[in-house]
């Protein structure tokens, strides 16, 4: 939802394989929100990374949105690329501002995984 001064709150990311120094294609990726701490998780997004590594099809976050869950399905992605997995699946919670746009790249090898917010 726009917020008054025109701006939207929204989530993009991509993800990167460090260990072939390529983009990570075809990663199931589902977006959750919340509206406060205690509050249970909705389901709010699900995409898949394209050749580039990248959702660009993510909504904006609905208004009042306080957290987010970014949830990355990386163990099929891993073993296609011929790895022995050691993390089913990535996930990463952060604190939303109305307004704000989040970057969350996600740097994958077989075996740990880090993330930070982009630009």
């Amino acid at each position: 939802m726009a917020t008054p001064s025109g701006t939207r709150t929204s989530v993009s990311t991509h993800i990167l394989d460090t260990s072939l120094g390529r983009p990570a294609a075809g990663v199931s990726v589902e977006l959750s929100v919340r509206r406060r701490a205690d509050a249970a998780w909705a389901a709010h997004a699900v995409s898949r990374t394209d050749a580039d590594g990248r959702c660009k099809d993510l909504p904006a976050l609905p208004e009042g949105t306080a957290h987010a869950r970014v949830r990355f399905e990386v163990e099929p992605y891993l073993v296609r690329a011929g790895h022995t997995p050691f993390f089913p699946e990535a996930v990463v919670v952060f604190a939303v501002e109305r307004g704000e746009h989040y970057h969350v790249p996600l740097l994958l090898n077989p075996f740990g995984y880090s993330v930070y917010r982009g630009s």
